[in-house]
């Protein structure tokens, strides 16, 4: 996806120019572009005055935010306790044997991203994997290829 100067002031001026409001704007930025561009964080300096720094310091300290481009479709897998006993790791290879991707990065073709997560709050389902907002319970390491061929033929 490539970044619209256009719709960063779209996103910027729904907003008061109070640094108040700072997160809001670059949670809006992130779902617009699956990720923070430079050319947003460097605009809502401008639109905030506040030090780019500052803004930096926030959007590396919140795991939901990234300043690398994402993938069409985020794969969320939980290793929280439930999860990681009931064989979260193998889903984890998994995704890995599969895509090529380990936790944080994202397939060359930009279709995936895999993100390894503390927890879903839905450990009665465990081990559990979201890709996008779609949760999948009781996952297995069998049934990963086809929940991922689906997301494929999307595109």
């Amino acid at each position: 996806m490539s970044v619209s100067i256009e719709k960063i002031d779209e996103i910027l001026h729904s907003y008061p120019a109070v640094p108040h409001y700072s997160l809001a704007i670059m949670q809006d930025l992130q779902h617009e572009f699956q990720y923070i561009p430079r050319e947003g964080l460097e605009a809502l300096a401008r639109y905030l005055d506040m030090p780019l720094s500052s803004l930096y310091s926030m959007a590396t300290f919140y795991k939901a935010l990234s300043l690398k481009p994402k993938g069409r479709h985020i794969i969320r897998l939980c290793d929280g306790t439930a999860c990681h006993i009931r064989g979260s790791m193998t889903l984890v290879e998994g995704v890995t044997r599969i895509l090529g991707i380990s936790d944080g990065e994202t397939t060359q073709d930009g279709l995936f991203s895999l993100e390894l997560v503390n927890c879903l709050g839905s450990c009665a389902l465990a081990p559990v994997m979201v890709v996008d907002d779609t949760y999948y319970g009781k996952m297995t390491i069998e049934k990963l290829p086809k929940v991922l061929n689906t997301y494929r033929e999307e595109g």
